[in-house]
């Protein structure tokens, strides 16, 4: 909004208005509330498993073999200090029994996308990659969570 509508607001006596400069895709970005056709629950941060396991560079393979397959996941989000996503633990090394770092094992930069994405798109994008987890983060790149394809199109009246 701009400065002049905040102002108006607070004029009228609403208590919290921000002049919130960066826009709506940012706002959305960030998996904020959203309104209108193409509300929150439309988009993929709606349907973000937050559960995902996370480790950091310095942690040690066997130990994070160890905490993902009890949680139940078969991959692994490597973030820094501030949960900004560095890198992926997959199936293959999650697989493996190398006495090694995380930071030796894993994929560097993985793919994400904004919580804002359009549910619709990112079943698409699922299906055209044959993925079948999506990692949503912020447009900060701190991780969110997963989007599951089978979430997605269940939330789509997909069948699966």
């Amino acid at each position: 909004m701009s400065p002049r509508a905040a102002a108006r607001l607070a004029a009228l006596g609403f208590e919290q208005v921000y002049d919130y400069v960066a826009g709506k895709a940012d706002w959305a970005s960030f998996g904020l509330p959203i309104e209108g056709a193409h509300n929150s629950g439309t988009r993929a941060g709606a349907h973000v498993r937050t559960d995902v396991p996370a480790c950091g560079p310095a942690d040690r393979m066997p130990d994070v073999r160890e905490h993902v397959r009890a949680e139940g996941w078969d991959t692994c989000f490597v973030t820094d200090q501030r949960c900004v996503v560095v890198g992926r633990i997959g199936r293959a090394a999650l697989g493996g029994s190398d006495d090694v770092s995380v930071e030796e094992a894993m994929t560097l930069g993985p793919s994400t996308v904004r919580p804002s994405l359009e549910l619709e798109k990112a079943v698409a994008r699922m299906r055209e990659q044959s993925l079948t987890t999506l990692p949503v983060t912020r447009l900060d790149g701190v991780l969110v969570g997963v989007l599951r394809r089978d979430d997605a199109e269940q939330a789509l009246g997909l069948h699966v």
